[in-house]
């Protein structure tokens, strides 16, 4: 699956009320960390069909991004039946993302 650029209006549905767990993604376009995983990211979008991923914009986005206390970008969330259940901040190499949406 691709990844999906999630507004506040979209996060409900999207992530919130998703049936399956789904890892977002905080960041901005001018983050150099954030560009460096971005490629990590879709790859594991791509590759995983039991796990969504979404991309939020801090800029655009800023209630999420203080909803959530996100401080430090990129920030990964991974979010299931509608909770937060983990939390990484920082450039990961792709075995770390795979680590944090395992079961």
């Amino acid at each position: 699956m691709a990844v999906l650029h999630v507004t506040k209006d979209e996060f409900e549905t999207e992530v919130l009320q998703a049936k399956k767990p789904v890892l977002v993604d905080f960041f901005a376009d001018w983050c150099g960390p954030c560009q460096m995983v971005a490629p990590l990211v879709e790859q594991l979008a791509a590759e995983t069909e039991s796990v969504g991923v979404v991309k939020v914009n801090i800029d655009e986005e800023p209630e999420l991004a203080q909803q959530y206390k996100v401080t430090s970008i990129p920030t990964f969330m991974l979010f299931k039946n509608g909770e937060a259940v983990k939390t990484e901040i920082g450039a990961l190499p792709k075995a770390e993302l795979q680590k944090l949406i395992a079961e």
